[in-house]
C-alpha cells in the first residue's frame, strides 16, 4: 500500500475536521478526535495545521468550496427562474447527501458569533469571505438581481433551519414550500 503524500494527508484531516467540527462545533470538537478519525497523531496535525483554528478554517472553507461548485454546476448555462431553480434542486440533494455541508453552516455562524462576542473579529472575516463567495456566486448565477438572490439565500436559510431542526420532509412547517421558488 502506498504511503499517503503530506497533501494527500491534509485533505484527510480537513475532511475528518469537517465532519468533527459539523456535529461538535468549534469549542466542542477536540484536536485529538480528529487526529483519532484520521489516524495520525496531534503533533501531526500540527505540522499539517497551525492549531484548532486553522483547521476549522479549512474545513469552514472546504464547506463553502462545496456549496459554491454546487451552485456554479448546477447553474451553469442558465439563467434567472432556470438557474433559480437548478440551485435550488442541487442544494437540497447536497445537503441531502452530505448533511456535514449544513451542518458545518450552521457551526460558521456560530463560531462566528462567539469569537466577535469574545473581540477576534480577523476569525469572522475569513468565514465571512468564503460565505460572500457563495453569495457573489449564487447572484452572478441569477442574472445579479439583487431581490432575487437575498429571496434565494433566505429560503435557503430557513430550509437549513428546519432541516437542523430535524423536522420531517412531510411536516407541516414544509407546507408553504409547496410550487414556490425558493431554494
Amino acid at each position: 500500500m502506498a504511503r499517503m503524500s503530506a497533501e494527500e494527508r491534509r485533505e484527510s484531516v480537513v475532511r475528518a475536521a469537517m465532519s468533527e467540527f459539523a456535529r461538535g462545533g468549534y469549542n466542542g470538537t477536540s484536536t485529538e478526535a480528529i487526529a483519532k478519525r484520521v489516524g495520525v497523531s496531534q503533533p501531526y496535525l500540527f505540522r499539517l495545521f497551525p492549531g484548532k483554528q486553522a483547521m476549522f478554517l479549512a474545513a469552514a472553507m472546504r464547506c463553502c468550496e462545496r456549496t459554491i461548485e454546487v451552485f456554479r454546476a448546477s447553474s451553469k448555462g442558465l439563467e434567472g427562474e432556470a438557474a433559480h431553480q437548478a440551485m435550488g434542486e442541487a442544494y437540497r440533494a447536497l445537503i441531502a447527501e452530505d448533511p456535514d455541508v449544513l451542518l458545518m453552516q450552521m457551526q460558521m455562524y456560530v463560531a462566528v458569533a462567539a469569537s466577535e462576542a469574545s473581540g477576534d473579529r480577523e476569525f469572522g472575516d475569513a468565514l465571512r469571505a468564503g460565505w460572500m463567495e457563495m453569495y457573489d456566486t449564487a447572484r452572478l448565477a441569477l442574472g445579479a438581481d439583487l431581490g432575487e438572490t437575498t429571496e434565494f439565500l433566505a429560503y435557503g436559510m430557513l430550509i437549513n433551519v428546519l432541516v437542523s431542526l430535524g423536522f420531517e420532509s412531510d411536516h407541516r412547517v414544509w407546507a408553504g414550500f409547496g410550487d414556490s421558488q425558493c431554494i
